[in-house]
């Protein structure tokens, strides 16, 4: 079988190889990144729904030791709740300035959502140290395991998507609103937004639901 891309050319030349593109037109899908990204979602959702699930079954679980109504702080928990609520609005108002174009108001909004959920983080973090100082591990009984690991979870995600939007603050300052950044800050997004979902769960379920009798 000929190697040659293109039939010789009368008088024995032979022609210059050029490539030969049998899928005309732009090699990436249209909208590849958000379809794949929202599968990602999907599996996350998955991996929540077994960590819920495990609660479900733990959660009354707590071998002589103390209950949700022993350890948690409502007030506390519904300060942290605010905060990522609040996250998400204002995460909502840097999205609506990148459809103006205003990097600078974009960049702003961005920051605010950053602190808001460092806030959010910091006093997760509060009340797992003070937990632990209790003696309220996740070790002490089957309810603190699927605690610990339902809500840190949640935790380390936000954290990743902290990481995600510190690095897109960069990009854009780098780059501006260039199509790929507007693509990365929806996909982001779609991420933070879920997260506040998701915490509305865990709040309801784990601890509005705890402090029961």
């Amino acid at each position: 079988m000929s190697d040659t891309l293109a039939p010789p050319l009368p008088g024995g030349a032979t022609p210059s190889p050029e490539p030969v593109f049998y899928v005309p037109g732009e090699h990436h899908p249209k909208n590849g990144t958000l379809l794949g990204f929202w599968i990602y979602l999907m599996s996350d959702c998955l991996i929540f729904a077994c960590l819920f699930a495990a609660y479900g079954v733990l959660g009354r679980n707590f071998a002589g030791g103390p209950s949700g109504a022993d350890l948690f702080d409502l007030p506390l928990v519904a300060v942290n709740t605010a905060l990522l609520l609040v996250s998400s609005i204002t995460y909502g108002f840097a999205m609506l300035e990148m459809r103006r174009k205003r990097i600078g108001a974009t960049q702003m909004w961005l920051a605010v959502t950053g602190i808001l959920g460092l806030g959010f983080l910091s006093l997760e973090l509060y009340e797992f140290t003070h937990l632990i100082h209790l003696g309220a591990g996740p070790q002490r009984s089957g309810f603190l395991t699927a605690f610990f690991a339902l809500v840190g979870t949640h935790g380390l995600h936000v954290t990743f998507g902290i990481v995600w939007l510190v690095t897109m603050m960069i990009q854009v300052r780098m780059h501006g609103l260039i199509p790929e950044n507007r693509r990365r800050l929806m996909c982001l997004s779609m991420f933070w937004h879920f997260l506040d979902l998701i915490w509305v769960g865990v709040f309801t379920f784990v601890y509005l639901m705890g402090v029961l009798p």
